[in-house]
Parts: C-alpha cells; structure tokens; sequence
C-alpha cells in the first residue's frame, strides 16, 4: 500500500504547479462544485496509478488541481464505494495520496437521505458526528502507522471552528442550513422502512453510502475536516415514497450551485494551518 501511494504521489507532484493545501471530494451529482476551480489540470483517474475507477452514474472520475478563493486545491469529481466491489483500503487510497501531497483540509460533500423529519428535501446539512454501519474500517488490516495512530481518536472528527466557520458564511450568504449526525451505511440498496426507523432512533439525522470511511483516514492522517451533504430525498418511515438515482442527481444538482457559493466562501477563510 506504502509503495501505491508513494507512486501515486510523485506521479501527481510532477504534474502540480503548487503543493495543495485543500483537499476535496464530491459526489453523486455534485461535480459541478470544482468548476470554480481555476485549475492547472483536470485527470481521469485512469491515468493516475493506482487509482481505482468511479463507476456510479453521477461520478465525473477526474482530479482536478488548481486555486479558488486563492488557496491551492486538488478535487475529487466524483468518489469510490465499498458497494462497487473495492476494499475499504481502496476507498480511501485517494485520502491518504493527498494527505502524502500535503493536504491540511478535507472537505467532502455527497448526497444523503433525510431522517430527521424536520428537513426538507433539498437542505444543506454540516456533519457534526457520525456512525459508522458499514460493517468495516479502513484501518483494519494494514499498518500504516507512519500515517497517524494505530488507535486514532475519533471524538472531534468534524472539528467545532469549522462547523462555526460553515455556519457564519451560510448565513453571510443567506442559506439555512442543517447541521446533524450522519450515519454511513454499506448500501447500494437504499433503506427500508425499519431499517430508517432503527436509524433515527439510534440518533442519525442523514444517511448515505459514503463519506465515513474517507473521514476515519482523514483524522488517521491528521487532516481537518468539514463534510456537508445535500439532503436529496425525505426518509420518513411511516410514509416512505420511492426514490431513484435519477432523483437524487436531480436534487443534488439543483442544490450545487448554492453549495458551491458556500464553499467558496468557505475556502477563501480557512485559517493557515
């Protein structure tokens, strides 16, 4: 795994005109976020060694690097899941190769099902927490202590000045947003009605089939780290509608435009590190 990063690293470093501070990823139907990006190069991840491939529809699979809001960013268009077939390892290979390039921040947005009743479909919601119920752990298995802690801590993963930093420039912008715990699940299957109702009472605001593990291999590497989701659909036990992927790229898509004033905003006032 050592040696996978290592020639993913220099592969990349050839390639950046400056070392990136910001590391972003996005997800179903958010690809629209790095658009922003004034950037020096835009690569399928098939050209990147190592690198798996996306292969969910809604997932651009390309690496972009370049600034926006005047810090150095590399962005993730599009991200991988366990429900594709890769190892938890895989999943998060991208994290630790920008972590090895210099990465201070992650910041990553997907889509989310909405559990906590009073959202609404379209909502913006700040992770404060979350629960891991994907049935494994990147860290399992390969030891990469020379990245961070065998036993990383894990109570301040979404640290309290960026979710305030996050609060202050939605309302400078005037966006209401949600904040909640997220709970990861392995998926592709979406949930059931008991499954939502187990959810919610075990204290999840949102669900989703990502962003988790990416999170346990940031704080593993010392990054910190701001997640937002795009509540896409309402999970609502007693009244569940049917969802499709169609929707929920539909719903995030609208959403991007107003999420990527945010980040912007966001971005141009992260604290040097």
């Amino acid at each position: 795994m050592l040696e996978k990063i290592r020639e993913a690293v220099d592969f990349l470093k050839s390639r950046l005109k400056e070392p990136p501070i910001i590391g972003m990823i996005t997800g179903t139907g958010l690809g629209a976020l790095t658009e922003r990006i004034n950037a020096d190069f835009r690569l399928p991840y098939e050209e990147i060694p190592n690198f798996p491939r996306s292969t969910v529809e809604g997932h651009k699979g390309m690496l972009a690097s370049g600034n926006i809001a005047g810090r150095s960013v590399i962005a993730m268009e599009g991200r991988f899941h366990l429900y594709e077939g890769y190892s938890p390892q895989e999943v998060t290979f991208p994290v630790r190769v920008m972590a090895e390039l210099g990465v201070k921040y992650l910041l990553m947005s997907s889509a989310a099902g909405g559990l906590n009743p009073q959202f609404e479909r379209g909502d913006l919601m700040i992770l404060t927490d979350h629960i891991n119920l994907k049935g494994s752990n990147p860290l399992i298995g390969h030891k990469l202590d020379k990245s961070g802690p065998s036993f990383p801590d894990m109570s301040q993963a979404y640290p309290l000045d960026l979710i305030r930093l996050a609060r202050k420039e939605a309302v400078h912008i005037g966006i209401m947003i949600r904040q909640g715990v997220y709970v990861g699940v392995l998926g592709p299957s979406l949930e059931t009605p008991a499954e939502t109702r187990f959810l919610r009472m075990i204290g999840a605001d949102a669900v989703g089939m990502s962003t988790v593990s990416q999170a346990i291999v940031g704080v593993h590497c010392g990054l910190k780290i701001l997640a937002i989701v795009v509540i896409t659909n309402m999970n609502l036990p007693d009244c569940m509608g049917k969802t499709s992927v169609e929707d929920i790229i539909d719903a995030s898509r609208q959403a991007g435009p107003v999420l990527s004033d945010l980040w912007e905003r966001i971005i141009g006032n992260l604290p040097d590190i």
